[in-house]
């Protein structure tokens, strides 16, 4: 631990003297009637070592009768804030020359003048991080007493000393500038103040690397920066030297602060994913597996509007897994069946939402022409009261109100007009494109039908030849049968040959007469494209001769 600056001092250390005691050279000079005058040691101030140090006179009462004018000091008189920091730093009250009081709020139970709050952060019983200091107030910093050495501070004018950018996870400082005479437990000595040393490496050339438990230990090292430091008493080069200590990128620093991101990153990802899962919509309930009990209540539910959804989510999971067999097959269809039903259902309720919109159309129609025929009669009543026979009758103030409302009631009356024009147009218009649309429809619906029909034909053709092949597949295993089976076995075979035969060519001209009609029913489709083609190019000329003349248009349009 930091040894205390002096006697007396408190808990809040030393005040700054208006004087560096380590570029102080002048001794200290005190004068009595009684004895000689006393100065420093020769060795600290060049001179020769050998000799000994003079004491002085001091009577047998241990000075007790020392005054004031018995005792001049070397101190300049001129800056009396430096005499009450010397004398508050001895734990004495500060007096001046006369006896009256420098300082009234002096409190002698702290030994230290009230107010000024300890500049020092390393002395003992500090453990915590410095405080920034503001930047306009310069950093004041004191004398640092260890047991073999002395730390002297630097000029606080001067800039502070600069350091390099701090790495990652710094732990490690660098300390240059070191006495050559210096030793590992002189520098353990002073940075174990800053906290606990893990490590320190000492090279030859004056400088060392320590390595500290935590980072917050860094910034207290670094305030010794510029620092000059002693050995003991000694004045030689070799005990003397100024420390710089800076940041010291170590890669067991950058290993443990990439340890601990990883594990803060982990901790991170653990509690995303624990809120993602709060915040995650719970899942569907699973989809129960196929048996002939659940197929009976999915086709009930089939039939209900209200579970419908359900039971289609249920009966497509089923055909997806692979549940439809010869066995299951009739089950599916009558569930698909059931679904198709549906259709039937939801074509009918979208019927009956369109009634009711055209039906909520009317009523807002009607209503909107009762108000228009309101708001005619507000506006005749207006105009008749704006006649000269009744508005001669109104006073001044009257008769602006009247104009005012007058003129609001027009224009409200000529927007809802306006609007309810603005729905006669469009039913109007959709009337118009109805009759242009309709032939196009039917032909479009005609196509639509042979185009099924078409589709259905195709697929009984294919139904057809699978069953043709089946039976080919059939003969063929009969006619290799045939010469392995006896001959009491011959007759039945050659009629179920014959059987086979005739069922076969009954295929061959049910194959061929579902061509034919194939074919026609094409040759029907072709029409029927080609009498779209005429319609749409019709419709083509009409436009262009709407767009030519449409007035002539509307008006035969509207006569029609």
């Amino acid at each position: 631990m930091f040894a205390e600056g002096g006697r007396g001092g408190g808990p809040g250390g030393l005040n700054q003297l208006s004087f560096d005691p380590a570029n102080n050279n002048k001794p200290l000079q005190f004068s009595n009637a009684a004895g000689p005058r006393v100065s420093e040691s020769p060795a600290e101030n060049g001179g020769d070592p050998s000799k000994k140090r003079k004491r002085a006179n001091i009577p047998p009462d241990g000075g007790r009768n020392l005054s004031l004018d018995s005792i001049p000091m070397g101190l300049p008189m001129s800056d009396p804030t430096a005499w009450a920091t010397a004398m508050n730093n001895l734990g004495m009250a500060p007096m001046g020359m006369t006896g009256q009081p420098l300082l009234p709020d002096f409190d002698p139970a702290l030994g230290m003048m009230t107010g000024i709050p300890p500049i020092n952060p390393m002395m003992p019983g500090l453990g915590i991080v410095p405080p920034p200091i503001p930047p306009d107030m310069p950093a004041v910093k004191e004398i640092i007493h260890c047991k073999s050495c002395t730390l002297f501070p630097p000029n606080p004018h001067l800039p502070p000393p600069a350091t390099r950018e701090r790495p990652p996870g710094c732990k490690t400082v660098f300390v240059g500038g070191l006495p050559e005479n210096g030793t590992e437990q002189i520098i353990m000595e002073v940075f174990e103040q800053c906290g606990e040393v893990i490590a320190i490496r000492k090279s030859k050339k004056n400088f060392c690397h320590i390595r500290f438990a935590e980072e917050f230990m860094v910034d207290k090292a670094l305030y010794l920066s510029g620092y000059r430091i002693r050995l003991g008493s000694s004045t030689d080069k070799k005990d003397t030297g100024r420390l710089h200590v800076d940041f010291a990128q170590a890669r067991d620093d950058l290993y443990e602060w990439e340890c601990k991101q990883r594990m803060l990153a982990r901790e991170e990802r653990h509690r995303r994913r624990l809120e993602e899962e709060r915040f995650r919509p719970p899942s569907p309930p699973p989809v129960v597996h196929y048996s002939d009990h659940e197929c009976s209540i999915v086709a009930e539910k089939l039939k209900d509007d209200t579970k419908f959804s359900e039971a289609v989510q249920t009966l497509l999971t089923w055909i997806e897994r692979g549940e439809v067999n010869r066995r299951t097959a009739n089950n599916f269809y009558s569930m698909i069946q059931s679904a198709n039903s549906h259709i039937r259902r939801l074509v009918n309720e979208k019927a009956t939402h369109e009634k009711e919109m055209e039906e909520a159309k009317e009523k807002f129609k009607l209503a909107l022409s009762g108000i228009l025929v309101q708001f005619e009669q507000i506006v005749a009543v207006y105009h008749s009261a704006s006649k000269q026979k009744a508005w001669d009758h109104f006073t001044k103030a009257q008769r602006k109100n009247i104009s005012v409302w007058c003129k609001q009631a027009e224009e409200i009356r000529n927007i809802h007009n306006d609007e309810l024009m603005g729905i006669r147009r469009e039913e109007e218009m959709e009337m118009s494109d109805e009759e242009i649309e309709d032939p196009s429809e039917m032909k479009e619906t005609e196509e639509s039908a042979l185009v099924s029909q078409v589709e259905a034909l195709k697929e009984e053709n294919d139904s057809l030849r699978w069953q043709l092949d089946a039976y080919r597949n059939e003969v063929e295993l009969l006619k290799q049968e045939q010469g392995k089976a006896s001959r009491d076995e011959d007759t039945t075979k050659e009629q179920q040959l014959k059987l086979l035969q005739q069922a076969l060519q009954g295929m061959q001209q049910h194959l061929l007469k579902v061509q034919d009609e194939y074919k026609k029913r094409e040759a029907e489709l072709e029409k029927v494209r080609e009498d779209k083609l005429k319609i749409e190019t019709l419709l083509e000329t009409l436009k262009e001769q709407e767009d030519l003349n449409p007035s002539n248009f509307r008006h035969r349009s509207f006569s029609a």
